[in-house]
């Protein structure tokens, strides 16, 4: 079993971040899902970018989900501003329902300026079932076929139907793009059906939970230059700052637990995450290559 190395962790700050990992300088890191566009960060979020930086993240995608277009034009304005955001533009399934003719003509637009590098995140949610599920099955339709228009990936949700979204790719041509499963949960036998269609798996602070072994399988079979990491901020925040708002900075401890599960180095789970993040959504390399 090869060493892991684990980097320390800071006392609790005043920030309403909480405890933040102290971070090997130089190691660079990748959020691939975050909601930097969400009201939870209404208030500070230049100072969450700040912790970000300070923990190593060196490019963080921001994912754009709402059926009122607000969000998604936050995620693109942001990504104009700050260097190291770039945007993605969709519809989450749990606002299928909401999603017209109208909706579709802004995304396709929004989809054209220069940071925005996927569509999504759309897919389907059979949990909740917020929007009846043939309306999910076709919003997830329309925008896989505007992502294989625009020639982007795609950011996928998937729960609890991880059959039937597999199908929905395989049916609409999706391998044609690619793009990623965001926030994987699902078993090493559905991870199999996503990684044969050439995507990616993302894996967020669910991966530190205590009841996710099954997903730690997932993470620790797959091939390491097909999985990304995420915060899917401000949502599902890891051990040890589980219940805080999740923000960017603790991607950290993500790579810590991935790198524990798959009896590896920090390091090369940091550097490979970040190269498998940049390859799918062509970003610009900027200085993270690995030396």
């Amino acid at each position: 079993m090869a060493e892991t190395s684990v980097p320390r962790v800071s006392p609790a700050t005043p920030e309403r971040g909480g405890v933040l990992p102290q971070w090997k300088a130089g190691l660079p890191l990748a959020d691939s899902h975050c909601h930097l566009n969400d009201e939870a960060f209404a208030q500070d979020q230049a100072a969450v970018l700040a912790r970000a930086r300070q923990c190593g993240v060196r490019y963080l995608i921001d994912v754009g989900a709402t059926s009122g277009l607000a969000a998604n034009r936050r995620a693109v304005a942001l990504a104009e501003r700050e260097a190291e955001v770039f945007a993605t533009v969709g519809i989450h399934p749990h606002e299928a329902a909401a999603v017209d003719e109208h909706v579709l003509l802004e995304i396709e637009q929004l989809s054209h300026a220069p940071k925005v590098v996927a569509i999504g995140e759309t897919g389907l949610d059979f949990h909740y079932d917020h929007s009846p599920r043939p309306q999910q099955e076709e919003i997830f339709r329309r925008f896989i076929a505007l992502a294989r228009k625009r020639r982007l990936p795609l950011t996928v949700h998937v729960r609890d139907a991880y059959p039937r979204a597999a199908q929905i790719l395989r049916e609409e041509g999706a391998s044609e793009v690619g793009g990623v499963i965001h926030c994987f949960t699902g078993s090493w036998e559905e991870a199999r059906e996503f990684l044969d269609l050439g995507f990616f798996l993302s894996f967020s602070g669910v991966l530190t939970f205590k009841n996710a072994e099954r997903v730690r399988e997932a993470a620790r079979r797959a091939p390491l230059d097909r999985l990304l990491i995420e915060t899917d901020a401000p949502y599902l925040a890891p051990v040890p700052v589980r219940g805080r708002r999740n923000e960017p900075a603790f991607v950290a401890y993500t790579a810590i637990r991935l790198a524990e599960v798959r009896s590896c180095a920090v390091e090369e789970v940091a550097w490979r995450t970040t190269e498998n993040t940049v390859r799918l959504f062509a970003l610009p390399t900027g200085t993270h290559r690995n030396p």
